[in-house]
């Protein structure tokens, strides 16, 4: 254990555990039946907890594979390879507890995941700063930030309101939220008096990964996920990605293992109404097939949910609370692009992995998937080419996807001078609106799990926690959750949930 992790463990920087799990019997004493709606990380970490404590799960899914944002489906490129395309670049972050604990069930030894060397934000103003490579676990995380990032001077530091900035470093899960809900993270930001280059390096190339606007984003969401990235794990910033595509190295892992436990996970199955009955609860399909169960949990995005919930008139009665909150709950995050490319000839060697991208116009993020994913991989041994990806984590509305991925391409450019010589074979572009918005003043109407309507629980990214998640993370947790009180009611062990410290280092008890 190095110098950074024993400092951090005196100051209460480990791995927390939020709920033991346990309880009760190994497995259900009585047979119990639940659905879950939607197979992306939420939905299958609920299944998979429930099919292996013996509960009969069915998973309906909607799309034709599973996964949501991290889902991945074959494209035939026009000369005849067979490719893997992903919904979007995803980091998995060591902190991420939960998330790794369900991925271990599909493969104990995490032997898919690679860590990703490095962490560079690169711009067009400053020069490319990197952040994967300080030490993990805080305060010396954060004091190597300030010693070593030319964004931030000694005397920034003394111009900085420091008054201002104590919330970064005081989050707390009840008080964060009533003082700063209301703010946007752009105020906060400007409260810093930070420098221009700082801002920009440290803290906007930050905001935008949530798939928010700093003017439209909630201030203590954002202090929030500054305490779960940096400041309030041992892990710190590094994280590690698959190196195959999501669909072979994830997705039909954890599908054998439920079903191998007696579960069901069904992909075209769209749920178009949910009604509660004597015995529980019944999902009817957009085909008319209808599933009963004594327990539901709804794992879908943000407006998905509140379409459900809208087209299921019943639940006015059974749970009206759910539907009084759906109409705001339901409105997404902005719009957010993912743009792959297969290019003839590749980007200069010293190119990073992934790299963050700051203030351009569209472009957030670069992923060399030739370098990362084996199928990319050899797809570019073979043509002498490059596989490259592009992200704009929350761009201009009603812009089609082939224009947000020229505009891409372009500002890539001005980046990285050597992309413009590179001619381009095949795009898939595709531009989406299902991440959850975080809102000034959302915290208070954001649902939970448990809902008022006994045996109904969500789950997802969008929905709140009592302890720090984001992300992938908190849409495993929520799984895990749903599935737990599912388990506790039918007299079964529940699973272990873990987070981070849960308040700030110097946050008030």
């Amino acid at each position: 254990m190095d110098v950074s992790r024993i400092v951090g463990r005196l100051v209460g920087v480990r791995q927390h555990v939020v709920d033991p799990g346990g309880g009760g019997a190994p497995r259900v004493p009585e047979p119990v039946a639940a659905l879950v709606v939607g197979g992306g990380i939420a939905g299958m970490s609920a299944a998979v907890v429930l099919a292996e404590r013996g509960v009969s799960v069915t998973v309906l899914e909607a799309a034709a594979t599973l996964g949501g944002r991290l889902g991945a489906w074959p494209e035939t490129l026009a000369d005849g390879t067979p490719q893997a395309v992903e919904h979007g670049f995803h980091a998995f972050f060591r902190q991420y507890y939960n998330w790794r604990s369900i991925l271990r069930r599909g493969d104990p030894r995490l032997g898919f995941l690679r860590p990703v060397p490095g962490y560079p934000v690169v711009s067009a103003r400053w020069p490319e700063e990197e952040f994967g490579r300080l030490p993990p676990a805080p305060p010396a995380n954060l004091l190597a930030l300030l010693l070593r990032s030319p964004s931030v001077r000694p005397r920034d530091l003394r111009a900085m309101d420091r008054d201002a900035a104590l919330p970064l470093l005081a989050y707390h899960p009840v008080r964060t939220y009533a003082e700063l809900d209301g703010v946007t993270a752009e105020e906060l930001l400007d409260s810093l008096r930070l420098p221009d280059r700082a801002r920009a390096m440290l803290f906007e190339v930050f905001a935008h990964s949530f798939f928010n606007h700093e003017a439209e984003m909630s201030a203590a969401e954002l202090v929030a996920q500054f305490h779960f990235y940096l400041l309030g794990n041992p892990e710190g910033l590094a994280f590690d990605c698959p190196d195959e595509d999501h669909a072979t190295a994830i997705w039909r892992p954890l599908a054998r293992y439920v079903e191998g436990r007696g579960g069901r996970v069904l992909t075209g199955a769209a749920a178009g109404r949910v009604e509660r009955g004597p015995d529980g609860w019944r999902v009817t399909t957009a085909d008319g097939a209808s599933y009963a169960a004594r327990h539901l949990v709804l794992a879908v995005d943000p407006p998905a949910l509140a379409a459900l919930v809208a087209g299921s008139p019943g639940l006015a009665g059974a749970a009206p609370r759910l539907v009084a909150r759906m109409p705001a709950f339901g409105v997404p995050g902005p719009p957010y692009a993912v743009a792959r490319y297969w290019c003839d000839g590749d980007v200069d060697a010293g190119r990073a992995v992934f790299s963050g991208v700051s203030r351009q116009p569209t472009l957030d993020s670069v992923t060399l998937y030739h370098r990362l994913e084996r199928e990319a991989r050899r797809w570019a041994e073979r043509a002498g080419g490059a596989v490259v990806e592009l992200h704009a984590y929350a761009c201009e509305p009603d812009v089609p996807a082939d224009e947000l991925a020229r505009r891409m391409w372009g500002e890539l450019a001005v980046l990285w001078p050597e992309a413009a010589r590179l001619r381009i074979r095949e795009l898939r572009a595709r531009v989406a609106a299902q991440a959850p918005a975080f809102g000034p003043g959302s915290h208070a109407g954001r649902p939970g799990v448990r809902t008022e309507a006994a045996g109904l629980y969500l789950a997802g990214d969008g929905i709140r926690t009592d302890f720090p998640s984001a992300l992938m993370e908190r849409a495993a947790a929520t799984g895990i959750v749903a599935a737990n009180h599912i388990l506790r009611a039918a007299g079964a062990a529940a699973e272990p949930v873990r987070s981070v410290r849960p308040r700030g280092l110097l946050a008030r008890r």
